[in-house]
């Protein structure tokens, strides 16, 4: 537990003041190479163009990572092995800085500026009900995937879900059809347990009624991979808590124009982004407890 805290809180911290080494070392340009001569050294009809042949691609790293983990775990006193962990987990997160994205959009000079901004997070749409799933989705995939599975697995599991998240995602192009579904089946079951923490931490940290609510009637409390009950609480967390904001704002005896002052340029991105960090720390102070429990007994 020590680990995974110590590990999470370095790879946050040197992630936001040091972002032009975290773009340095976050380059994964190997894996894309392994995935084409794959590609290029298989036959019609192998494993390869299987439902699970994004297996030959995921093997070797994992297995190169697990080794390591184990060997790592003694010598002196565990500390080579913390320090491997907190160097896969950095390497893992992000790449880029959630942060950074969603500032770049808020605070765009102008229309064209703010497009292109917003093209790098929601590639789907500029709808602002389509941006807070972008930034919800954004979090799960460079944050809470890669903490959960480091959580559950070390190395391996931080490992395991960033190679899962480029195979299903970025690098879903240069695989055979049957393999890239089967990566995105994959990765769909790896992000629903993590999903359903983040659910219940925002729940937590918001309205419980209301994301418990969008929770249950977007298939939250089913063992469907591909529900995105996440996107539906996150907007319904997002929904109530601005409303509670203008409310008291109304309640102080602002005008229409004052409240929109207050709560500033694009108030539901910011809202979104602020939910996120919440429920980040929720995690991390959970871990810490159990930190300290440990150290207690």
């Amino acid at each position: 537990m020590f680990m995974t805290l110590a590990a999470a809180v370095f790879a946050l911290v040197l992630g936001h003041v040091a972002q032009g080494l975290a773009e340095a070392v976050r380059r994964h340009g190997w894996f894309d190479d392994g995935l084409r001569w794959i590609g290029a050294k298989s036959q019609a009809g192998g494993f390869w163009h299987g439902r699970w042949g994004i297996a030959l691609a995921l093997l070797p790293p994992l297995l190169v990572v697990a080794l390591l983990q184990w060997m790592l775990d003694t010598p002196l006193y565990g500390a080579v092995g913390l320090l491997f962990g907190i160097g896969v987990l950095f390497y893992c997160w992000g790449p880029r800085d959630l942060d950074l994205d969603v500032d770049v959009i808020v605070d765009a000079p102008d229309i064209a500026a703010r497009d292109a901004a917003i093209s790098r997070l929601s590639p789907s749409g500029s709808d602002m009900p389509t941006l807070i799933v972008a930034v919800l989705h954004a979090a799960r995939r460079r944050w809470f995937g890669v903490l959960f599975w480091f959580l559950l697995l070390g190395a391996f599991g931080a490992a395991l879900y960033r190679l899962a998240a480029l195979a299903a995602e970025d690098d879903a192009a240069l695989l055979p059809d049957e393999n890239a579904a089967g990566a995105k089946r994959l990765l769909a079951w790896l992000d629903w347990p993590v999903s359903q923490l983040m659910a219940l931490f925002m729940a937590l940290v918001g309205d419980f009624d209301t994301v418990l609510s969008a929770w249950k009637q977007n298939g939250g409390a089913g063992f469907d991979a591909n529900a995105d009950f996440l996107g539906a609480v996150g907007r319904a967390s997002v929904r109530s808590e601005l409303a509670d904001d203008a409310q008291d704002y109304a309640d102080a005896g602002e005008t229409d124009s004052e409240i929109a002052r207050d709560l500033g340029p694009m108030p539901e991105l910011r809202d979104a982004m602020s939910l996120v960090w919440r429920t980040l720390v929720a995690w991390l102070a959970v871990i810490a407890l159990f930190v300290i429990a440990g150290w207690v007994s």
